[in-house]
């Protein structure tokens, strides 16, 4: 792709999202969310390959869908009380409405399908935008409404996600379908506790991004996409490879790594709320996607190939690593035991 073109749908990307999250009134929202949509389009499709066509194609189908559910909701809303302001939604049509658009355009069970398609149809930096960028502005949404929204509507679409996100996960091969698994597991988490404290959606929304970020940048250095090539990558990168099994464990949730931070502070306040039954069931839940973060964990610390062909070995890349994974590699093992400081 043309850099100069790549810079524009990347500005737009920017600028769409810092109108989503500083706009008061739902019309410059809905704006900020279509110049996001129209800009990540090129990004999805720039290989050329029936894949990526078919994963912009579809992209582009349910977030139309979904812009237009806001829009709606927004509309309804204004018609009934003649406010415009994101914060005062406030008639139960219009709450629902824009609980499904949001579902929509994060892909929430029961709205998921397209966001498997389309992760496995796109490349991993695009693939990367798409789980953390691109969820940001829709998420900033569900805080600026949380007050309003149905508690048990968002609770049975959580427990929905991370049961589904798991369990869905456990039979995939192609690390980009399991990493969008991954993001429909997280959240389910995200979405339970939004009711109850929307801050901490989006601490955890943070963190995920964090830890997903590092994940993506790291397979995307080893040029893996399926895990039999997760096996062999150990020859190219063998430091990589050991930093990676760490970071899946944190983004699996286990103390003392950063992912089981937000985790913690979810169960803690669903107790208080005196949910305990919800935080026991999510917390069962998220052990089925433990399940393959410790096979994409054991693929990685594999050092030959289980199968009995010659196979020939990928040379070792002596380039050095990216500062940016050493950062966020650092920053998704080191938070929680840091974080009482």
């Amino acid at each position: 792709m043309n850099p100069q073109a790549k810079l524009m749908f990347v500005v737009s990307l920017i600028l769409g999202s810092t109108i989503t999250i500083s706009s008061n009134h739902w019309i410059m929202a809905w704006t900020g969310l279509e110049i996001n949509t129209l800009a990540v389009l090129p990004l999805i499709s720039k290989s050329h390959h029936p894949r990526a066509i078919e994963a912009a194609t579809k992209y582009f189908l349910v977030q139309a869908a979904a812009s237009a559910l806001v829009l709606f909701s927004s509309m309804t809303n204004a018609w009934y009380t003649g406010q415009w302001d994101i914060t005062q939604l406030t008639h139960p049509m219009s709450c629902l409405t824009l609980t499904t658009a949001i579902a929509m355009k994060l892909g929430l069970v029961p709205f998921h399908s397209w966001f498997l398609e389309v992760l496995q149809g796109t490349s991993l930096i695009t693939s990367l935008l798409l789980s953390t960028a691109m969820k940001f502005p829709p998420i900033t949404l569900l805080y600026l409404t949380s007050s309003s929204l149905n508690p048990t509507l968002l609770v049975a679409m959580a427990i929905l996600s991370t049961a589904l996100g798991g369990w869905m996960g456990l039979n995939q091969t192609q690390i980009r379908k399991i990493l969008a698994f991954s993001s429909i597991s997280h959240l389910g988490w995200m979405a339970i506790i939004l009711s109850y404290n929307p801050k901490l959606t989006l601490l955890n929304f943070y963190l995920y991004s964090l830890m997903t970020a590092a994940v993506f940048l790291t397979l995307n250095t080893m040029k893996a996409l399926k895990l039999s090539t997760l096996m062999t990558s150990w020859t190219k990168t063998p430091s990589l490879n050991t930093i990676l099994i760490i970071t899946l464990l944190s983004l699996a949730g286990l103390p003392p790594l950063t992912g089981f931070l937000p985790k913690w502070l979810i169960i803690q306040e669903l107790t208080k709320q005196d949910m305990a039954i919800a935080a026991t069931l999510i917390s069962l839940l998220s052990l089925l996607s433990l399940f393959f973060y410790l096979r994409l964990a054991y693929c990685t610390a594999i050092t030959l190939p289980p199968h009995t062909t010659n196979h020939m070995k990928l040379w070792h890349i002596n380039k050095p690593t990216n500062v940016s994974i050493s950062i966020l590699t650092t920053l998704s093992i080191t938070l929680l035991p840091l974080s009482p400081m």
